[in-house]
């Protein structure tokens, strides 16, 4: 999962409040799978491999709205779209796909949702954007909670390590969440999605096909790619966006509080993955971290 930046947009009005909640929950559920999904396929296909089958898949998906808008985007548009695909899409994908090599797959989503925080800080440190206290707060209760599930030596050995890797690729979203809108405003979202992922996945190939696994690829990691690709990454997007149009960017977001508790539900109920205090612990600290830099006033 990753927190597409969007542009407000007015919102359809009628919308009930019980089929809000369903497509949220579904969203939510869909995104927290994904690290599940990685943790089955990334032993098998390697962070390189399986990023390019994620990105490749996903920008098919979304690629009916790009072909839509495609007068939209002239040529010197593209080497942008690259560029924000690579620290949008591509780097990210590699890091929790490396993270979920090495630790289970709740620990990639619960850092996951420090994306909200760190786009804060980005556009403070870099486009002058004010974070007042509460937002500094907020950042400080995030990385506590970082660090509290970095020291749970219950979650293996490396545990450290990739939830360092799921904080940095929770950064790279938080710089393009600010560049996408400052770069390509005006544009469609979806289209812009599909741009950057059919660019970063043109990027990543290189990597891909040198480090393509030699040995054969069991039916359940092909199935986990592909689902990660197809649902978690395009059919998740374009869910998004759809829900963003119909409520407002505002309220879409709110799905991001329920990404870690269903990525570690599907872990565990799964995957047999623990579920430790540390993590608990860990998880109400980031998000509560993340209600905290929500809220207004």
């Amino acid at each position: 999962m990753r927190n597409p930046p969007v542009a407000a947009v007015a919102t359809v009005p009628g919308i009930s409040a019980w089929r809000v909640a369903l497509e949220l929950g579904l969203l939510a559920a869909i995104w927290g799978v994904s690290f599940m999904f990685q943790r089955v396929a990334a032993p098998e296909f390697g962070p390189a491999a399986l990023v390019e089958l994620r990105l490749g898949l996903g920008a098919l998906v979304l690629m009916p709205f790009l072909v839509r808008a495609w007068a939209a985007f002239p040529l010197a548009l593209w080497p942008r779209l690259a560029a924000v695909g690579a620290i949008n899409s591509a780097i990210p994908f590699a890091l929790f796909a490396w993270a979920a090599e090495r630790a289970p797959a709740g620990v990639g989503a619960i850092t996951n949702a420090m994306a909200v925080l760190f786009t804060a800080l980005v556009a403070f440190l870099f486009f002058r954007e004010r974070i007042g206290p509460r937002k500094s707060a907020a950042l400080l209760i995030g990385f506590a909670g970082v660090v509290v599930l970095a020291g749970d030596k219950a979650l293996g050995p490396n545990v450290g390590v990739a939830a360092a890797a799921g904080a940095f690729a929770a950064l790279l979203y938080g710089v393009g969440a600010n560049l996408v809108p400052r770069l390509f405003g005006g544009l469609p979202t979806a289209a812009v999605a599909a741009a950057t992922l059919g660019s970063a996945a043109l990027l990543s190939l290189p990597f891909a096909i040198a480090r393509w696994p030699e040995a054969s690829v069991s039916a359940a990691s092909w199935g986990s790619a592909i689902a990660l690709g197809v649902v978690c990454t395009g059919l998740a997007y374009a869910m998004y966006y759809r829900l963003i149009q119909r409520i407002g960017a505002a309220r879409a977001v709110t799905v991001t509080y329920l990404v870690p508790v269903a990525g570690v539900a599907w872990a565990w109920s799964l995957l047999g993955e623990p579920v430790t205090w540390r993590m608990g612990i860990a998880c109400a600290l980031i998000l509560g971290s993340v209600a905290l830099s929500q809220k207004k006033g």
